[in-house]
């Protein structure tokens, strides 16, 4: 797939939760991408690496855009924005990085969701709609996660959504220019091995 493909509305990859549906980043969301991280931006900073001067520009959205596209090109990340399915509005999004092939068959997942869409459920069905496309129709044995130990929300959640609370890891990440430890979670696929399909997704 090419990269302008992977961009264009004519990528058609899509993903179906339960009230939500993900898909891919397009040029077309820049202006609801900026106002929902401008309005979340105090509420998301805390959990996050610490923002470029110029992160909200259409600059950076074209290059975060391109980045995608190799990403995906190579089987290395699947980068989603979450949609709450009644009204197509932008909530959040979600991400399956670091994909490992060969003896591993393992990826990682991380997420955000914009602050008038928090505790509604929508991240949760978000998670769980990713999972489903990692182990279905990529075939991934075992999805990883990790946050802040203080980030009590986001411990909840992967909680219900069936991640087991794995291990702790000490100046794990650079959050919000520092470096911070976070507990580690995972999740092996219930299919044990089976080849993945199509189910639940639609392209």
């Amino acid at each position: 797939m090419a990269l302008l493909d992977w961009i264009a509305p004519e990528s058609g990859l899509r993903v179906e939760g339960e009230g939500v549906f993900l898909r891919p980043p397009r040029a077309a969301d820049f202006s609801e991408w900026r106002e929902l991280r401008t309005l979340s931006r105090a509420f998301l900073q805390p959990w996050e690496p610490t923002w470029p001067s110029d992160d909200l520009s259409r600059a950076a959205f074209r290059r975060r855009l391109l980045a995608y596209a190799r990403d995906r090109e190579v089987g290395a990340a699947y980068p989603f924005f979450v949609f709450r399915s009644h009204d197509e509005a932008l909530t959040g999004g979600i991400t399956l990085s670091n994909i490992r092939r060969g003896v591993a068959q393992m990826g990682s997942m991380g997420y955000w969701c914009g602050r008038p869409f928090t505790r509604q459920g929508l991240t949760l069905a978000a998670v769980g709609a990713l999972r489903e496309f990692a182990f279905r129709t990529l075939g991934l044995h075992r999805l990883e996660a990790a946050c802040v130990p203080d980030n009590s929300a986001s411990r909840r959640l992967l909680a219900k959504a069936g991640f087991v609370e794995e291990g702790y890891a000490k100046a794990y990440l650079k959050i919000n220019g520092v470096w911070r430890d976070h507990v580690l979670f995972g999740q092996v696929s219930p299919l044990m091995g089976n080849e993945g399909s199509d189910e639940g997704v639609s392209v």
